[in-house]
């Protein structure tokens, strides 16, 4: 890529003709097969849960595997710059896996959220030039200093402002996986109007401060800023476009964790049930519950088929790019969190207990569902774009 991404980067005249595929091609099989066995390996219930209750809530050794040693820090990343050349399709399958795992790793803010801003730039230039292969190798962890509920259709945000010196001040809240982070893509505001700047978190001036987060598994933060030295990432009508960018790839590739997340959510329902007895019989051989399961399964289904619809949208450029973010939202958000409170009270009195792993999922669900813009916010933007009225 040797030009910036305009405002229009969501439709290209290609995309727009091509038909959605929905399969996953064999590479992204293999892929998925390579990320699970490394979650299975390092990333047990019992690991994550064990991980939850210490100092210490990112799992950093399985990171640098998963980042560098399979390389899914670089997916997206095009071969010149240190990268794989893949694509959101990519991203996507890595994400349902994680999903299914809840693994505790920066993935959502620094493969997803910071590579995207600075995909989203010009890409020749110094500064995103040198970024993007430490974020590919996966030698350093990212973040966009933006609240995780921001949206993608969202103001360009007026909390950091850009002193005379080119320092940055001010204050971001909640922001995802910033406690992990050594390096920070912050939107900030100055005379020049609206710039992405990039600041490293050992810099003088820069405070993270992590807070007590619903998401046991990805951890929020507080990120404090004071004259605060920064590089220019993006500026002018450049720098909304690529925040606009990376949040819209956020949005839609996070409907693939909520697609693992459910997938998670019926999987061990199912297999539970299969062992429960009550009255000489396997309680999954009850109607109610298998009425139950079908309908989280018909859930599963849809949820799939939204998630890879925007996956595959973003990855080919389709002018359905925005569409298929908003449904994948404001479908696969309620789902996520429906199946894991099926998941709970399906499991019984284990079920509520901080032993089995559904909490740790359930608070996933729910901070996914606030995450990137809420299922409301979503509808209201889809009845935009089709012209209906809200």
């Amino acid at each position: 890529m040797s030009e910036a991404r305009e405002p229009e980067v969501l439709a290209t005249a290609e995309g727009a003709s091509a038909e959605p595929d929905l399969l996953y091609s064999e590479v992204e099989e293999d892929l998925r097969a390579s990320v699970r066995d490394l979650l299975t390996d390092q990333a047990s219930p019992a690991a994550v849960l064990k991980r939850a209750e210490t100092a210490e809530p990112y799992d950093l050794k399985l990171w640098r595997t998963l980042a560098a040693d399979l390389g899914a820090a670089g997916l997206a990343v095009p071969e010149e710059l240190g990268g794989h050349g893949a694509s959101a399709r990519e991203v996507a399958v890595v994400l349902e896996e994680l999903g299914r795992s809840v693994a505790p790793v920066p993935f959502l803010g620094s493969v997803v959220l910071a590579t995207s801003a600075l995909l989203g730039a010009d890409t020749v230039q110094p500064v995103v030039a040198e970024l993007l292969p430490r974020l590919a190798a996966g030698d350093v962890i990212g973040a966009l200093a933006v609240p995780l509920t921001t949206a993608p259709d969202a103001e360009f945000p007026s909390a950091v402002t850009v002193n005379a010196d080119g320092s940055l001040s001010g204050r971001v809240g909640k922001v995802a996986d910033a406690s992990a982070a050594e390096l920070l893509v912050v939107p900030a505001t100055g005379p020049d109007g609206p710039g992405l700047y990039a600041v490293e978190t050992a810099s003088a001036g820069v405070s993270v401060t992590e807070l007590v987060s619903l998401d046991l598994t990805r951890r929020v933060a507080d990120v404090v800023l004071d004259n605060a030295p920064a590089r220019v990432v993006a500026s002018g009508a450049q720098a909304p476009a690529a925040l606009t960018y990376a949040l819209t790839t956020a949005a839609g590739l996070l409907a693939s964790e909520q697609l693992g997340i459910t997938e998670w959510a019926l999987t061990e329902t199912a297999e539970y049930l299969k062992t429960r007895y009550q009255f000489g019989r396997p309680v999954g051989s009850f109607q109610s519950l298998k009425h139950r399961l079908a309908d989280l399964y018909t859930d599963l289904v849809n949820a799939r088929a939204a998630a890879r619809y925007a996956a595959d949208a973003l990855a080919t450029g389709s002018e359905d790019v925005p569409v298929a973010v908003a449904v994948a939202q404001a479908r696969n958000a309620p789902i996520a969190v429906h199946a894991v409170e099926e998941a709970v009270q399906l499991h019984g009195g284990i079920g509520m207990t901080w032993e089995h792993p559904a909490h740790l999922y359930l608070k996933r669900a729910k901070a996914d569902e606030l995450a990137l813009g809420t299922p409301a916010r979503h509808r209201a933007r889809l009845a935009e774009l089709v012209d209906l009225p809200v």
